[in-house]
């Protein structure tokens, strides 16, 4: 049965997802709260108008008909904000990343273990994205036998005009491989199957922009995991050419086989998303997933109903914030 959402900031343009597809599932919402204004409000309540604002964060915490709250706000305060939620007695879907520090991520776990409550971060560039659904089905098919490497490549489109302050903040928003890097270690990890990962290099620069020190444009990571491999790389270079936000890519090898996900389009292509290339022993294809079915939304919704893990492990997502955060460190230190 389907239930009711809370919002509790809407800074990050990620919000539209992660509301829009809970609606889908009949969950219902009447109200969000936002601190301070953000870039996102006036296309928010054009999208979705039945939503009332709340002048206090406390009307969405203390409503006990709410059952998950959606977070979006600016990522250095997501941490909190989860915590305050959990222990009101609510589940909690984050954006990406769900903290910025170590320190945070202790705290959430405590809270998360203490409550009982599910801490969920939404890592859209899989759950959100139908070219990654359909390779995780195939790899688990064993369509290209175990996978050995993981590459991702993440990049996306500066957009000065449009980005707040806070963007531009390292302690705000948390540095590139903790905030883009999140999406790039649950790859990682959800295809690899490690759950013990050695952080082999790591990398963080701003090239462009000497004018916002805190600012980083270019990221890398190599990990070495017990499962496999991974390179990823992120950066906000993609050119004006291009006709989406980013050119995303993913690429899997396997002991049997590769694949490569372009996911939001396909160079010198007409424009089309959610492409899959499989070259295996006996296959050299190209599949369009633009009607493959996303499964987070609807697991996520029965998980809180059932008190399951059929979205994402907890571990995985605490494993998954462990690693991107210890990489930024590493790469911090080493500058």
């Amino acid at each position: 049965m389907p239930f009711k959402l809370g919002v509790l900031g809407i800074d990050h343009g990620h919000i539209f997802g992660m509301l829009s597809n809970m609606q889908a599932q009949g969950c219902t919402c009447e109200s969000y709260w936002t601190d301070g204004p953000a870039v996102t409000e006036e296309k928010f309540g054009q999208t979705f108008p039945e939503l009332t604002k709340a002048a206090d964060k406390r009307a969405i915490l203390e409503d006990l008909d709410i059952a998950m709250v959606l977070i979006s706000a600016v990522p250095a305060d997501r941490a909190a904000l989860a915590i305050e939620a959990m222990e009101a007695g609510k589940d909690v879907m984050v954006d990406k990343p769900g903290c910025t520090t170590l320190a945070q991520l202790d705290a959430i776990k405590e809270c998360q273990a203490r409550t009982g409550r599910i801490w969920s971060v939404n890592f859209s560039e899989r759950f959100e994205v139908r070219a990654t659904t359909k390779a995780s089905a195939l790899v688990a098919q064993g369509a290209i036998g175990r996978v050995i490497q993981v590459v991702t490549l993440a990049p996306h489109k500066q957009n000065l005009k449009t980005r707040p302050d806070w963007y531009f903040e390292r302690e705000r928003y948390g540095g590139i491989l903790t905030d883009i890097g999140s999406h790039q270690v649950d790859q990682f990890l959800h295809f690899t199957g490690s759950t013990d990962v050695k952080i082999a290099a790591a990398h963080v620069e701003n090239t462009t922009l000497p004018a916002h020190p805190g600012f980083q444009d270019y990221g890398e990571m190599t990990l070495h995991g017990d499962g496999g491999h991974g390179y990823l790389r992120l950066d906000w270079f993609t050119p004006d050419g291009l006709p989406t936000w980013g050119d995303g890519r993913l690429f899997l090898l396997g002991t049997e086989g590769t694949i490569e996900c372009r996911k939001y389009t396909d160079i010198g292509q007409p424009h089309r998303t959610d492409n899959l290339y499989l070259v295996n022993g006996t296959e050299n294809t190209h599949i369009d997933c633009r009607d493959v079915d996303l499964p987070y939304f609807p697991s996520l919704t029965a998980d809180v109903q059932d008190r399951t893990e059929t979205a994402c492990a907890q571990a995985h997502t605490f494993l998954t914030m462990e690693v991107c955060i210890k990489a930024q460190m590493k790469a911090e230190e080493d500058v």
